[in-house]
């Protein structure tokens, strides 16, 4: 799915694309950066617009105070910021900003045409400017399933040295980017948080992972919280960073869907991972698979789409390491099974059913449903969710 049509750039008064040249460069010029970084009231397209009138952001934050810009208040945010102060919650954390024309500040921000990023605040490695980024993104009350799949589809391209992208929020992005971290990989998690604050709490182990072995970003300054009106503007940047988008699980109008717009507007590849007919969870993905989005299966799909083919091949087509006994039980999930059906087609007792479906389940190959059995997406793949 590719939207390559020509954006309309409107009156001849649309800023160009990117930042005035010297816009965040110097001593002065971060300092107002930070600054402009605590305010609420002004977009990032209307400030984009305002850097291209006056040309620096030391002229914006100027325009701001006298009113000709911005709002009342983003007037009292700026009575109240602290630079200093913002500097040492940033050095505390080992973060950094970036402004436009900084290395390590992404290139592909120049596609967001009216609205990139004036800063980019970042925790961990410097990111590479190469286009080997995907993004994967979903639900977050995601099913077993769709988190089986994101962290296969996160584990294969880390293992091939793609960057995985996604927000760091629960369930599918939180699954892709354990996926890409136990394929030995690189994941960039997109916050809608300061980089210093760990949000979803639950999840601060997997942040300070990710900022360990790939990097945390965030247009919010240190200290901010997530708030919900974050989070689609997160979405773009997710987005631009990446060459591709794979869709896996997502209700009707989620922010799996706002991802997919911005895709659409960027002209990048959309994937996305069916689900049941009847499942809330499916209608996002059904619904860009008939707009024109390319159906994936799974990771093999995707990196024979994407122009891997020597990744191609799957770890193995049964799990290794099963005992003959153990093989034949596994190969008698063919469907959702009880253990006494498992124990005829496996020709055992249905106590040793029983002990070696226990003894699956507990390797993550197979997983109990409502008194049935089932595979694993890891048990089909090769790779057990960390």
């Amino acid at each position: 799915m590719r939207a390559d049509a020509e954006r309309d750039p409107g009156s001849q008064d649309v800023a160009p694309p990117g930042y005035p040249p010297d816009f965040g460069a110097g001593e002065r010029e971060r300092e107002a950066l930070l600054t402009l970084s605590t305010l609420r009231g002004i977009t990032p397209r209307k400030l984009h617009a305002l850097a291209w009138r006056v040309g620096s952001a030391v002229g914006c934050v100027a325009a701001i105070r006298s009113g000709s810009a911005g709002s009342q208040a983003d007037r009292r945010f700026l009575g109240a910021a602290e630079p200093a102060r913002i500097q040492a919650q940033l050095n505390a954390c080992a973060g950094r900003i970036l402004g436009p024309h900084d290395p390590g500040y992404p290139s592909a921000f120049a596609d967001l045409l009216y609205d990139p990023p004036a800063w980019l605040y970042v925790r961990g490695a410097q990111l590479p400017d190469q286009p080997d980024r995907v993004a994967v993104v979903g639900a977050r009350r995601c099913s077993a399933l769709g988190r089986e799949i994101a962290h296969d589809i996160g584990r294969r391209l880390g293992g091939i040295g793609v960057h995985v992208v996604s927000g760091g929020a629960f369930g599918i992005d939180a699954a892709a980017h354990r996926g890409a971290l136990a394929g030995g990989g690189v994941t960039i998690g997109v916050l809608g948080s300061g980089v210093d604050v760990l949000y979803p709490r639950s999840s601060a182990d997997l942040l300070l992972q990710i900022a360990e072995r790939g990097a945390l970003v965030s247009e919010y300054p240190p200290g901010q919280g997530a708030e919900p009106h974050h989070f689609p503007a997160r979405n773009r940047l997710v987005v631009a960073l990446s060459r591709a988008v794979v869709v896996v699980e997502g209700a009707g109008r989620s922010g799996s869907r706002i991802s997919v717009d911005h895709a659409l507007d960027l002209g990048r590849d959309v994937f996305a991972v069916p689900g049941p007919v009847t499942s809330p969870l499916s209608e996002t993905p059904h619904e860009i698979i008939r707009d024109g989005a390319t159906l994936i299966r799974g990771a093999d799909d995707l990196l024979a789409d994407l122009g891997y083919e020597q990744a191609r091949a799957n770890d193995a087509v049964a799990p290794a390491g099963l005992t003959d006994t153990e093989l034949r039980v596994w190969r008698a999930l063919a469907t959702t099974s009880l253990s006494d059906g498992v124990a005829r087609a496996a020709h055992v007792a249905i106590p040793e059913a029983v002990t070696i479906l226990i003894r699956l389940e507990l390797r993550g190959l197979v997983r109990g449903v409502g008194g049935r059995y089932e595979r694993t997406f890891a048990g089909v793949s090769g790779g057990i969710e960390a």
